[in-house]
């Protein structure tokens, strides 16, 4: 656990947390925290710093202290992806946020098997899960936003265009085209596509939105492993 988060309901008085349930157990059996002990929090969407152990009680313990510390800025990169199976999903997820992406659709295309929009991820109470999952190994706070749109055309036509205002769009596709830029920077929109890749019909759309289609080399990569490999082209990946 690189930082605890904390969110506004463990607020028990002025600048002191309550502890319950599973992290309450990491930090007794796993960490070993006693009375004085120092642990980094982090205020879900806020502040961040140490907190110290100020009770421990049988089922619950209590943190106190000020969380002044800035969380680190998020990747200048939205991110649109059609919808991978639900494992990959779980890890996409987990990844992108610990990366530092803070906006993520999740679009249909024709290749998108109509039974991965039933899985229970797509619930906001489980795939906030795996977004606290990274950002709490990133050391971050802020939550991502998780956008879900089931037709590709609306989507593109209505939505795309203001999406991608003043970004750089680029749609990582296999073919006849230039090579994925290396260093990219500034405000950028990433699109990857399904397992066996958009049709002609979807790259078309997304070149009339605006979207640049390049390729990420001769080696076809699975959505999980492109989507950590073009993220890493970004100027700002590693500050």
């Amino acid at each position: 656990m690189n930082l605890l988060i904390l969110t506004s309901e463990q607020l028990i008085s002025e600048n002191t947390y309550e502890v319950h349930s599973k992290d309450f157990t990491h930090l007794i059996k796993h960490l070993k925290v006693s009375v004085g002990s120092s642990v980094r929090c982090g205020l879900l969407n806020s502040s961040q710093g140490f907190l110290f152990v100020k009770e421990i009680k049988q089922d619950s313990l209590i943190l106190a202290g000020t969380l002044e510390e800035k969380s680190p800025d998020g990747l200048p990169v939205k991110l649109i992806l059609a919808l991978p199976r639900p494992k990959m999903l779980k890890r996409i997820l987990r990844d992108v946020s610990m990366l530092g992406v803070k906006e993520i659709y999740l679009i249909n295309t024709f290749k998108v098997e109509k039974s991965f929009w039933y899985t229970k991820i797509l619930e906001d109470k489980y795939y906030e899960r795996y977004f606290l999952d990274g950002i709490s190994q990133a050391r971050d706070t802020n939550m991502p936003k998780l956008h879900i749109r089931k037709r590709f055309k609306p989507f593109v036509e209505d939505e795309l265009p203001l999406i991608i205002k003043d970004t750089k769009a680029i749609v990582a596709h296999p073919g006849d085209c230039n090579s994925f830029p290396q260093g990219l920077s500034g405000e950028a929109t990433l699109t990857i596509g399904p397992e066996g890749g958009f049709t002609e019909y979807e790259i078309n759309m997304l070149n009339l939105a605006g979207f640049e289609t390049r390729h990420c080399g001769q080696r076809i990569l699975r959505m999980e492993t492109a989507v950590v490999a073009l993220l890493s082209q970004h100027a700002n990946f590693l500050e």
